[in-house]
């Protein structure tokens, strides 16, 4: 088993990038474009907290987690825009943003505690 395996924050960012994934496999309307960026959005936060996890230097490991918790908000502005744009479901969006606000804080204080 692989250490970001045990990370809660991991578990939450990849059940979440799996219903993007079959959200977006299953959506034709949703334009290419969107739906590419928001696929690698979502990879992206799941893939750094992966990548940081192995990272032997706090410095390198905080950049992944930076990075990661960048993403999770990249996916929420594109989850309230899609809704917005009635191209998602209300409740559909709000359990993927409520999801995207619980990594982004766990990765706040993941990173704050890397820092001390």
């Amino acid at each position: 088993m692989f250490p970001y395996e045990n990370l809660e924050v991991y578990k939450r960012a990849f059940t979440t990038n799996q219903q993007v994934y079959r959200f977006l496999k299953g959506n034709k309307a949703i334009p290419g474009y969107v739906k590419d960026q928001w696929g690698r959005a979502s990879l992206s936060i799941m893939l750094n907290i992966a990548e940081g996890s192995g990272k032997f230097g706090n410095k390198d490991r905080r950049n992944f987690y930076v990075t990661a918790r960048g993403s999770s908000f990249e996916c929420a502005s594109l989850t309230t825009f899609l809704r917005e744009e009635q191209e998602i479901s209300g409740d559909i969006a709000n359990t993927l943003l409520s999801h995207y606000e619980e990594v982004s804080r766990m990765l706040f204080t993941m990173i704050k505690n890397l820092e001390e």
